[in-house]
């Protein structure tokens, strides 16, 4: 077979494994190498030590898979409509999108297998990624033609919207490369406004620090008390910047079940306070939100409580407060006070306007 009789096959293959877009960049030096270091010296990954360890590799390929020709990327839609995984009634959390349900990681890992397997049979030898590998993964897909570079960093397509993963292939075979999109954004910076916490401070810059999405994943130990009521609540992960793009009136739901919303998801706040360790594990196998363990999900809750909640919500929270994992505890405690004064400024309100009453 030829390289493009080769391609053809793969690009089939991946259709029919469910990715809904299959595209070939050339192996060369990711585009914003320079901007990545300049981004890590500015410590604007935060505690995300991981990214600096493989910095040399997310800068050169030929240190991930030396000899490699192309980067095969792979996208496939995860958006379940605009349906919410409740009926997001008062006190119950927001989670990202992307963790409603199967942990993407296990689901397209064994796609890839078999994406590999037919590599191999021609010859190629290979490095498959999703998320966790050293590459920027978004580099080579707006290379690939996937989508294009979003003012929130966030990839961009005209089909798909935001609402896709990306997986990579770094193979050594040489196969023909796609033509890149031409970006779309125009003089639109809705998902820069729309950042509860600033966030993106320019087009295409994020300081990491001040992300949700940051702040409730990767962020291990405490999150900073000026930052906690501008997270309100979300419990993993933020979707405001990807759901306020003008694009995603194109996105159509994904084929994909195994993306669909668990239960788990849909739980009243307080209730989730009452897991112990083993309940947390059991609930939350297979889902990408297990990474974080009971003790950082238990601390977004008790943020989000503190955010929207009410008296009703206090017994749970004065348990919290007693957990033998500190952190739970300190968010609780913190939780408590925030509603406490918030109950007493309405207290406060409202005699006022009573005094205010009195007098007309």
């Amino acid at each position: 077979m030829t390289a493009g009789e080769i391609k053809g096959a793969l690009v089939h293959r991946a259709r029919a494994l469910g990715f809904d877009a299959c595209r070939v960049a050339r192996c060369d030096s990711p585009s914003h190498a320079a901007e990545f270091r300049q981004w890590l010296a500015q410590n604007s990954a935060g505690e995300m030590s991981w990214m600096e360890r493989g910095a040399d590799k997310r800068c050169d390929p030929q240190q991930v898979l030396p000899g490699a020709k192309s980067v095969i990327v792979l996208a496939l839609n995860y958006w379940q409509g605009a349906s919410t995984p409740s009926d997001r009634r008062r006190q119950t959390g927001r989670i990202a999108r992307y963790a409603w349900g199967d942990d993407y990681h296990d689901l397209i890992e064994r796609k890839l297998i078999q994406l590999n397997r037919f590599l191999e049979e021609h010859g190629g030898r290979q490095k498959c990624y999703v998320d966790t590998g050293p590459v920027l993964e978004r580099d080579f897909a707006a290379a690939a033609g996937i989508g294009w570079h979003g003012k929130s960093t966030m990839l961009v397509d005209q089909q798909l919207g935001t609402w896709f993963f990306l997986a990579e292939i770094l193979t050594t075979l040489e196969l023909p490369p796609d033509e890149p999109q031409r970006s779309r954004c125009g003089s639109c910076n809705r998902c820069i406004d729309v950042c509860p916490t600033r966030a993106i401070t320019s087009a295409h810059r994020l300081d990491a620090r001040r992300c949700i999405s940051y702040l409730t994943i990767e962020l291990k130990g405490s999150i900073p008390i000026e930052l906690r009521p501008l997270i309100g609540d979300r419990i993993y992960g933020c979707d405001d910047c990807l759901e306020i793009c003008p694009w995603n009136r194109f996105a159509s739901a994904s084929r994909e079940t195994a993306f669909a919303a668990r239960p788990a998801v849909g739980m009243r706040l307080r209730d989730y306070l009452e897991l112990d360790d083993a309940q947390f594990r059991a609930l939350f196998r297979g889902s990408p939100i297990k990474r974080i363990k009971r003790r950082g999900f238990l601390r977004n809750v008790c943020v989000a409580l503190g955010n929207v909640g009410d008296e009703s919500d206090l017994p749970a929270l004065e348990a919290a407060a007693t957990d033998s994992e500190p952190l739970i505890a300190e968010h609780a405690n913190w939780a408590i006070d925030a509603i406490r004064a918030r109950r007493t400024s309405c207290k406060s309100v409202a005699t006022l306007n009573d005094v205010a009453s009195a007098r007309s």
